[in-house]
């Protein structure tokens, strides 16, 4: 489709000139400076290096040994300058835009080369002066076709780094996912398998109710890995294959920790509403990673996670008991995970031990001007 669009414009710019420059080249031959006049000759060399051009981005080098040559011919002959020159100037531009610098530059210094050849013939108006004027129909439009070719090279460079730019974070993106996925779903199906294993011999009925929560919270992890896979393998998939994770769906969370063993008191203040799916889903992850980090860590098997909607922000705030060291906030890949998730918002991250002894995770997500 481009290069149609290309073969059009060209053929177009081509048909104009031609049938435009022929009365200005027959204007120009009756002129007093013309040593020749125009005749069927120099009209032929003009039209056949108008039409010439109807090929100068697919072939610039052709192009501008037809047209050299064409003009170079018109000159020696003695016709009066004209309109052909516009076309000679296009051809050197053309070429200085299109071809590589390796062949442009040697081609528009032969151009030049044969060009001069009409100042020597006796009679030129311009004689060796002409030299100056003769270089500017080659260096002008050499110069303006190179720097405009580089810019757009530029241009295609910043493109081509901004898509790698946006390939590598959605690929961050989806390892911060799969990792949050997997590593709540794993840390809480050990901690059921221990219980399930502990109770096994004494109490039957206490380990079938670990097992049914091992399977309830791997198909959960199951279903939300395979949505967001799916997403990223094709963009406008049907995401019907698990809800998309929100702070809406903090109370299946608190449940599932509750069978893993925490024991998740959730609070809510301030006006309930929708925030932007980014923000949704940010949130709803440090939770569960927080709560992850207090299954894996914490040995008080408590939790207080409180989500408060202020306006134009959501505060998320998770703490726990410290029954004995905490990790280092600087550990792992769970806290930096967070911050990054949080950073990537604008938004404002924290987590270390609080005065009251309490490992406190603490987010301020930014939502947008209030409904």
């Amino acid at each position: 489709m481009k290069m149609a669009r290309w073969l059009f414009g060209d053929s177009a710019l081509a048909a104009v000139l031609a049938i435009a420059g022929v009365g200005g080249t027959v204007l120009a031959g009756k002129s007093s400076r013309a040593q020749v006049p125009m005749d069927s000759r120099g009209l032929v060399l003009f039209v056949m290096s108008a039409l010439a051009l109807a090929a100068r981005r697919r072939h610039p080098l052709t192009v501008l040994v037809v047209v050299t040559a064409c003009t170079s011919a018109y000159l020696i002959l003695g016709y009066a300058y004209g309109p052909i020159l516009l076309i000679f100037m296009l051809a050197i531009y053309s070429v200085a835009r299109h071809a590589p610098w390796a062949k442009a530059l040697p081609a528009a210094l032969a151009a030049l080369a044969l060009m001069l050849i009409h100042l020597a013939v006796p009679g030129t108006s311009l004689g060796l002066l002409g030299v100056v004027p003769v270089a500017a129909w080659v260096v002008v439009p050499f110069a303006l076709g190179f720097t405009l070719k580089l810019h757009h090279e530029s241009a295609v460079r910043v493109r081509a780094e901004a898509i790698r730019q946006s390939v590598d974070d959605e690929r961050f993106r989806v390892a911060q996912e799969v990792h949050d996925i997997v590593g709540h779903g794993l840390t809480a199906i050990k901690m059921q398998a221990d219980v399930a294993l502990h109770v096994l011999a004494k109490n039957p009925g206490q380990a079938e109710v670990a097992l049914e929560a091992i399977s309830r919270t791997s198909s959960q992890a199951l279903a939300e890995l395979r949505a967001t896979l799916t997403v990223v393998r094709r963009p406008d998939a049907d995401a019907e294959l698990a809800p998309v994770p929100g702070l809406a769906r903090l109370e299946d969370l608190r449940q599932r920790m509750a069978e893993a063993g925490v024991y998740v008191r959730l609070e809510t203040s301030g006006s309930a509403r929708a925030v932007p799916v980014a923000v949704d889903l940010t949130g709803y992850r440090i939770v569960q990673e927080s709560l992850t980090n207090v299954l894996r860590h914490s040995a008080s098997g408590r939790a207080l996670v409180t989500i408060d909607y202020e306006t134009g922000h959501v505060l998320i705030v998770v703490s726990n008991p410290v029954a004995a060291w905490p990790p280092s906030p600087g550990s792992g890949s769970g806290i930096p995970g967070m911050r990054d998730r949080v950073q990537a918002l604008s938004g404002e991250f924290a987590a270390g031990l609080t005065s009251d002894h309490r490992f406190e995770v603490r987010a301020r997500l930014p939502t947008g001007a209030q409904p």
